[in-house]
C-alpha cells in the first residue's frame, strides 16, 4: 500500500470520453544525474479496471522487455478510484525515447495489449521524478509496504499525529508550507505481477 499525490486532468470530446494524456518535466540540478523515474497514472473506464490488470498481467512481459518495472498498483482510495499507478526506470531521456519507439514499433504489444485496452482508459498522466540524494531504491524485506516506508496505514496515520506534535516538524512545515503547490495522498494496491510490493 502507497500513499501518494497526483494531480489530474480530464478532458471530454462531444458524447465521448477521449484518453489525455498529460505529463511534467522535471528541471534542476537533479536532471543531471541522468536516471529519472516516470510516474504514469492511467484513468479507467469505471467498470473495465480488473479487465485491464488482468490484460496486463497476461501480457507486461511484453513491456518489461524494454525497460524496467518499478512497480504497478491499484488506487484502493485517495481521489479518484478506477485508477492504475506505475513506475518505470530510465537510464536517461535517450533511453526513453529509444524505449517508446522500440514500444511504437513491437507488434506483439500494440496487438495483443495496447490497442484492446487502450478503449479501457479515459486519460493518461506522466511525471518524470528523481530520487532525492540521500534515497536509495530497495526492495523492501516485507511483501507490503508503503513508499513513505510505513508498515500500513494505520502506522502512517500514527505516525503522522506523533510528528505533529513534535516541534521541531511543526516549525519545518511552517517554513516550507509557502513552496507546497498541493498534496494529495492514495492508498495503492499492488498488482500481483508488481516488482514493488
Amino acid at each position: 500500500m502507497l500513499p501518494l499525490r497526483s494531480v489530474l486532468a480530464r478532458a471530454l470530446t462531444a458524447r465521448t470520453l477521449a484518453p489525455q494524456v498529460c505529463s511534467s518535466f522535471a528541471t534542476g540540478p537533479r536532471q543531471n544525474d541522468g536516471m529519472f523515474y516516470e510516474f504514469r497514472t492511467y484513468s479507467l473506464k469505471p467498470s473495465k479496471t480488473n479487465e485491464f490488470l488482468e490484460n496486463l498481467k497476461k501480457n507486461v512481459h511484453l513491456r518489461t522487455a524494454h525497460s524496467e518495472l518499478v512497480g504497478y498498483w491499484s488506487v484502493e482510495f485517495g481521489g479518484r478510484i478506477n485508477k492504475v499507478f506505475h513506475i518505470w526506470k530510465y537510464e536517461n531521456f535517450a533511453h526513453r525515447t529509444a524505449v517508446r519507439k522500440a514500444l511504437a514499433k513491437d507488434k506483439e504489444w500494440q496487438e495483443q495489449f495496447l490497442i484492446p485496452n487502450s478503449a479501457l482508459i479515459d486519460k493518461q498522466e506522466n511525471e518524470i521524478t528523481y530520487l532525492v540524494p540521500w534515497c536509495k531504491l530497495e526492495k523492501p524485506p516485507k511483501e507490503v509496504h508503503v513508499l513513505w516506508w510505513n508498515e500500513s496505514a494505520d502506522s502512517r496515520a500514527a505516525g503522522r499525529h506523533q510528528s505533529h506534535e513534535d516541534p521541531r516538524v511543526v516549525a519545518a512545515v511552517r517554513e516550507s508550507v509557502n513552496y507546497l503547490v498541493s498534496q494529495q495522498n492514495m492508498l495503492l494496491i499492488p498488482a500481483s505481477f508488481s516488482p514493488l510490493k
